[in-house]
């Protein structure tokens, strides 16, 4: 799969001034998948992996008994 996952905001900063970074590699990003033109910081997004329990649904409206 080629594509990316495009952030809405900055994780450091949370502004929404986002740019996708250099090539991987590059000496000027450090390899930066995405880059803040508010913060100046670059960072990438990265799959952590499945929940081996999955999530819990909360939709009964109230606290639990």
């Amino acid at each position: 799969m080629s594509e990316r996952a495009a952030p809405f905001y900055c994780p450091y900063c949370g502004d929404e001034d986002l740019r996708p970074g250099e090539q991987e590699g590059s000496p000027r990003a450090g390899g930066a998948a995405w880059e803040c033109g508010a913060c100046n910081r670059g960072f990438q997004l990265k799959f952590a992996g499945l929940l081996a329990r999955g999530l819990e649904r909360s939709d009964t409206g109230g606290d639990r008994a």
